[in-house]
């Protein structure tokens, strides 16, 4: 029987631990919404609500403890949609590399298993997708894609109307 070849989701010969911004996509199990609910208004604002779910909440804390576990790791930007994260993060080590630095794998998988454990769940898929932040304006861009994310939630494919 042939195994399905996985395409590499890192660079190759790409540090990731060295000083940098990352744009990050961490997708939960089989893409269930289980992260959070989005409220789409009606009219002409359309105005959308995000509100979190306790597995949601969970992974809200996880986020925000990542610049107290890891020294000059810090989340610049992020939102937790209902089936994936998408995060800003920013290495900034005084020197660039520490002998022993948390790569971005390590960070994202110790947020998995944090955000798993105390949901008792298995909450996320294998691995996860970046992109190395190469200037100001792709920076900027990812920013808005960010802040924009919810607003085009019913246009995503995964959309569901009810709840799960």
């Amino acid at each position: 029987m042939d195994q399905i070849k996985r395409k590499p989701n890192r660079l190759k010969n790409y540090d990731y631990s060295q000083n940098g911004i990352y744009f990050i996509t961490i997708c939960t199990n089989n893409r269930k919404p289980v992260l959070s609910q989005i409220f789409v208004g009606a009219g002409i604002a359309r105005l959308h609500a995000l509100q979190l779910t306790n597995i949601g909440l969970v992974a809200d804390k996880g986020i925000k403890g990542i610049e107290k576990h890891y020294e000059n790791v810090f989340i610049d930007h992020y939102v937790i949609m209902p089936n994936h994260v998408h995060l800003l993060l920013r290495i900034e080590r005084p020197g660039g590399r520490a002998m022993l630095a948390p790569t971005v794998s390590r960070i994202v998988q110790q947020l998995k298993g944090y955000v798993s454990k105390q949901s008792g769940k298995k909450v996320w898929q294998k691995s996860f997708y970046d992109h190395v932040i190469r200037d100001e304006q792709d920076y900027f861009t990812k920013w808005q894609y960010i802040d924009k994310n919810p607003l085009k939630w019913c246009e995503d494919e995964l959309y569901q109307q009810s709840f799960i």
